[in-house]
């Protein structure tokens, strides 16, 4: 997607969201933003909590995305403003803390990061907003961190280039926020390609773009309607679950600095009889989830999606029964899908404990699909499950104003000097 989009009218997905940003940046301080960046969220194909165990992730930038619209000040004051949640903040370059509304938090922490690296700001407007439904596990988080941290490098010209900026939008959550996350998210939303998925060696941050041809298919999200944070302890308590599990195998491998470098033989011959089965349930998930994605992969370079899908549903019974990060809701929206014939592949997306499924769907049954799994979804829960479909996105850049007049040449990075 690229800027001049933007100035195509109300058809390009996201504008109606910029627009309505823009305008209200305009109002409540009364003046222009000098630019707006934009970050999407992000699908996870397959690969899930094996960022932060230095595994393999397969992730998508999607079509829901945040709007970052910024403007430097002359002092040092922070003013934000969050237009979908009609709410605000005030604070300080020198006094960054974290807020009892969590939403700041994000726009901080990469303050701080751009601070702690050395890298002189002045005081800031902002206002963000979008169209990432909340909650749902499409890293809404990330997105905004992404698009802060890109705002702010194009603003102050600071050239720090896109790794640079997904470490820094990282470190804000781990490190401010204060969840554990892997850097999986941030990479979606930062480097993501139309019509291809991301295979991001979470180790050494080698990546590949592998062809997502859905064509007579549809991605759809399906969203529980359960609320999940991942701040809540349980996404924290997986990772040192896991680093148990290394520290058991390290006594007979030294070698083993994550569950990326272990394999099956070594879960089931060495492992299985040094942990608790909780432990072992955990790395073995791990280790066998590694080893789908990387089939995987090999499915959607042949375009064989149906493979693909049954690689996405084992998937989900591993995340259910051993790593134990999924719920009733999402148990029963992928059972309901299982037996759907036009449905190729779900499984529950995210952290878990509520958010969406994931599926893949052929087109001319999409509508049929979501009205037999929301009717039986109603019956058992009492609601129906929001439906979102997805196409695959750009990964974050800046967008134009409407209406922006070019009254001079722009530089090469996109921003006027003034």
């Amino acid at each position: 997607m690229t800027n001049q989009n933007y100035e195509a009218g109300l058809e390009q997905p996201g504008y109606a969201s910029m627009l309505r940003v823009w305008n209200a940046f305009t109002r409540h301080f009364e003046t222009s933003p000098t630019l707006i960046a934009r970050s999407p969220g992000r699908i996870n194909l397959i690969g899930e909590h094996t960022d932060y165990n230095k595994g393999f992730v397969l992730p998508a930038a999607i079509d829901k995305q945040v709007f970052v619209a910024i403007r430097k000040r002359e002092d040092r004051q922070l003013r934000y403003l969050a237009v979908d949640l009609e709410d605000q903040y005030q604070g300080t370059l020198g006094n960054l803390v974290r807020s009892p509304k969590l939403w700041p938090d994000y726009l901080n922490g990469v303050v701080d990061q751009f601070l702690k690296k050395g890298l002189n700001l002045t005081g800031l407007d902002i206002a963000i907003g979008g169209d990432i439904p909340s909650g749902a596990g499409l890293s809404s988080s990330a997105a905004i961190e992404c698009a802060t941290a890109f705002a702010l490098n194009k603003l102050f010209l600071f050239e720090l280039d896109r790794l640079e900026l997904v470490r820094l939008a990282q470190a804000a959550e781990n490190q401010f926020v204060g969840v554990n996350c892997g850097i999986m998210d941030q990479f979606a939303s930062m480097f993501g390609v139309a019509d291809h998925a991301i295979m991001l060696d979470c180790k050494t941050l080698k990546y590949e773009y592998v062809p997502l041809n859905l064509r007579q298919n549809a991605i759809l999200l399906l969203d529980t309607g359960v609320k999940h944070s991942l701040a809540s302890g349980e996404y924290n308590l997986r990772r040192q679950q896991c680093e148990e599990g290394v520290k058991a195998l390290q006594q007979v491998y030294p070698q083993v600095e994550s569950l990326r470098d272990v394999n099956r033989a070594m879960i089931e011959y060495n492992l299985k009889g040094m942990v608790s089965e909780l432990i072992y349930n955990r790395c073995k998930y791990v280790v066998e989830e590694n080893l789908r994605l990387q089939v995987g992969c090999e499915a959607l370079r042949r375009n064989d999606l149906s493979f693909f899908g049954k690689r996405m549903f084992a998937s989900h019974q591993g995340l259910s029964k051993l790593y134990e990060v999924s719920c009733p809701e999402l148990d029963y929206l992928v059972e309901l899908a299982r037996n759907e014939p036009s449905v190729l592949g779900a499984r529950m997306m995210g952290g878990g404990f509520g958010g969406c499924t994931i599926n893949i769907v052929k087109k001319t049954a999409l509508e049929e699909v979501i009205h037999n799994i929301s009717k039986a979804y109603k019956d058992k829960f009492g609601q129906v499950p929001a439906a979102h479909v997805c196409s695959i996105s750009e990964g974050t850049s800046l967008v134009k104003p409407p209406l922006a007049k070019q009254e001079a040449e722009p530089k090469k990075d996109g921003v006027k000097k003034k």
